[in-house]
């Protein structure tokens, strides 16, 4: 047994903690959970716990169904929801085969299968997301969402659940070892951000799905209800999670160079190149709901064309101002993830098209320094600049395409992804919507 797994022992025992939740994630990206035993705990370090993984989206077949969730003790933490007396901690786990070997369909293995590659090539990967999502009075059938407050961007709402909110939630979860940098009102009525600090993007996935949860969990404490659907409210701005991102060489930012361009590395201009090149491919899934396309393509500052611009918010990649003589600080900004997502997987693909573009030399094109919403389509054209997929449609369409994706998320995964995402477009189109019976019946 190891330091940490002691640890993690110790600590249980110490803390009268009575209930273990193991958490692992679906395809999908939801966030699933089975409570174990102090008692059970140095088995399923040493062996795991068994389920049946074919009840879960994504992880196996039903003639492959007995699978094995082992849980990583680094990611040990109490949760502070539960209570200080007889309480319950949480582990994130890793998805076994039966044999002891990975499973090729859990979403953390594909991230950590990446980073990996990375690795081999030197590299740390770091992420850095703004968490936008929007709180509402409890909903009630067949009612409007109600926001909680009419604030706008940055505005402080004085004596409104949003600041009560906030200052719970970045309690709760640095009582959980996850690091806030910043918070404030968002544009939207009742939408808010909160942003973590940089951390290697596997802790920042594990840290997102935890965030969700305690986002959750302090609005149900305060009588609302929080949403990160990506545009819950048609004629006000959708949640995004811009996300920063860097590589690392050791303790160097292999972005950073100095005296060149905005300080950018080749390191740096390659994988941006790269990420431009494969963002409509891997667009299914940094923006996997058909409603994520209502975001793209509706306006507030959220990308619809593939493009790169220093400091220009209508990017689709934005270089954020250079911090003089703060080297780390070099990064990029990828503006089209949104809320929803599969962190693990987004971050896979994200990583996985920033080392095509370093590895096959992408030339990134020139910078974009318009704003490009305001551009005619005969002028995007002229700049060489595309569009994102449209919807959810034209992004699987792209994906089934892409050896990228295919190889990132590997057969399994990949195939899951695109046969679920056909059901979603198919069942949508199907529905006869509001819209269309106001517009239609009464004419027609």
């Amino acid at each position: 047994m190891d330091r940490q797994q002691e640890f993690v022992l110790r600590t249980v025992e110490e803390r009268d903690i009575r209930f273990i939740r193991l958490w692992f994630t679906d395809v999908l990206g939801m966030l699933k959970s089975v409570a174990i035993a102090p008692a059970e705990l140095e088995s399923a370090f040493a062996e795991g716990i068994g389920f049946d993984g074919s009840a879960i989206e994504g992880l196996t077949r039903v003639y492959e169904a007995d699978m094995v969730a082992r849980p990583d003790p680094t990611t040990f933490q109490v949760l502070p929801w539960r209570g200080d007396h007889q309480g319950t901690a949480r582990m994130f786990c890793d998805i076994l085969t039966p044999d002891g070997e990975p499973s090729l369909s859990d979403s953390r293995n594909v991230l950590k299968r990446t980073l990996t590659r990375a690795s081999d090539q030197g590299f740390t990967f770091y992420t850095h997301p703004e968490v936008e999502f929007y709180l509402f009075e409890p909903p009630t059938a067949g009612g409007p969402l109600v926001p909680i407050d009419h604030g706008g961007y940055f505005d402080h709402v004085a004596r409104t659940q949003g600041h009560d909110f906030r200052r719970a939630a970045i309690t709760m979860l640095e009582s959980m070892g996850i690091s806030v940098e910043f918070s404030h009102h968002e544009a939207g009525p009742g939408q808010n951000e909160i942003d973590l600090r940089y951390a290697d993007a596997l802790t920042t996935a594990d840290n997102l799905m935890t965030f969700r949860t305690v986002v959750k969990e302090v609005a149900l404490e305060q009588g609302v209800f929080a949403s990160f659907m990506p545009k819950p409210l048609a004629d006000q701005p959708g949640s995004g999670m811009h996300t920063h991102l860097s590589l690392f060489e050791g303790d160097r930012n292999a972005f950073h160079e100095p005296g060149a361009q905005y300080e950018l590395s080749k390191t740096a201009r390659q994988f941006i190149a790269g990420l431009l090149h494969h963002s409509a491919e891997i667009t299914a899934v940094t923006n996997q709901y058909v409603n994520s396309y209502k975001r793209l393509w509706g306006g507030a500052e959220a990308p619809s064309y593939i493009c790169w611009g220093h400091n220009n918010r209508s990017a689709l990649v934005r270089v954020p101002m250079y911090k003089p003589g703060k080297g780390n600080s070099s990064r990029v900004e990828y503006r089209a993830l949104d809320t929803a997502a599969n962190p693990y997987l987004a971050f896979a693909l994200m990583l996985a098209a920033g080392l095509k573009g370093i590895t096959e030399g992408y030339e990134l094109p020139d910078a974009t320094e318009d704003d490009v919403w305001e551009l005619t389509d005969a002028e995007r054209r002229a700049l060489g600049i595309k569009p994102l997929p449209q919807s959810l449609d034209d992004a699987i369409e792209l994906m089934e395409r892409s050896e990228l994706v295919a190889e990132t998320l590997g057969e399994h995964v990949f195939d899951f992804v695109l046969r679920n995402k056909r059901q979603e477009w198919a069942g949508y189109s199907a529905q006869v919507t509001p819209f269309e019976l106001k517009r239609l019946l009464q004419v027609l």
